[in-house]
């Protein structure tokens, strides 16, 4: 490769937060979520294709969503049964019937990835098993939740912590380690989903005092 294309690599592994988990513990990830064969999935950064493939071998419904061309242009590639969106997933129209989500998320964009899925509960989706920072993952899993935004969501969805990812598990290694969260709507829910803006708002009015994200 020449020095030219890995520093484009670079480039774009920093600007879209590029930690790749090995196949192996993608494999342990997916077997861990409790998927069944036929269900809708969405994957989320799909990179490499760690979870791609491991998903593919579990026969579910799999749309993978990559920003990155490269990366999207190899799994359309190599897989070629699977559908590949290459777009950023912000800018993805998320399904009207229910689905799942799994993926690892960039680190630096968890918390708009957590706001478009979790923001309004009329959205169909039914869990989601998503690898963020581990000190996002403590954060988001505390009970009872610390920050506004986990205060909001916490009527609708259950957020539980279900293992730590050492740093070694990634490529290229980060910094810091990785946590696996579990996401599942509540059923049934603590409020009625017409009630998410309202309750949003009561929330950041009567707790102004606690962290916003």
């Amino acid at each position: 490769m020449s020095a030219r294309r890995r520093t484009d690599r670079d480039w774009r592994r920093r600007r879209l937060g590029q930690n790749f988990l090995d196949p192996a513990t993608a494999e342990q990830i997916v077997d861990q979520a409790e998927l069944v064969p036929g269900e809708f999935v969405i994957e989320v950064g799909a990179g490499s294709g760690a979870f791609t493939r491991a998903l593919v071998r579990r026969g579910v419904r799999l749309i993978a969503v990559e920003p990155d061309p490269h990366w999207a242009g190899r799994l359309r590639e190599e897989l070629r049964g699977v559908r590949v969106v290459q777009r950023d997933f912000l800018a993805f129209d998320l399904p009207r019937r229910p689905f799942r989500v799994l993926g690892s998320l960039p680190f630096g964009r968890t918390t708009d990835i957590f706001r478009r899925l979790l923001d309004d509960p009329a959205l169909p989706l039914q869990r989601a098993d998503v690898v963020v920072q581990w000190e996002v993952a403590l954060k988001r899993a505390a009970q009872p939740p610390t920050t506004l935004l986990s205060t909001a969501w916490a009527p609708w969805w259950d957020v539980a912590l279900v293992r730590r990812l050492p740093a070694s598990a990634f490529r290229p290694v980060p910094r810091v380690d990785g946590g696996l969260l579990a996401i599942r709507r509540r059923d049934p829910p603590l409020l009625p989903a017409a009630m998410a803006a309202s309750y949003a708002a009561f929330v950041q009015r009567e707790w102004p005092f606690v962290r916003a994200t």
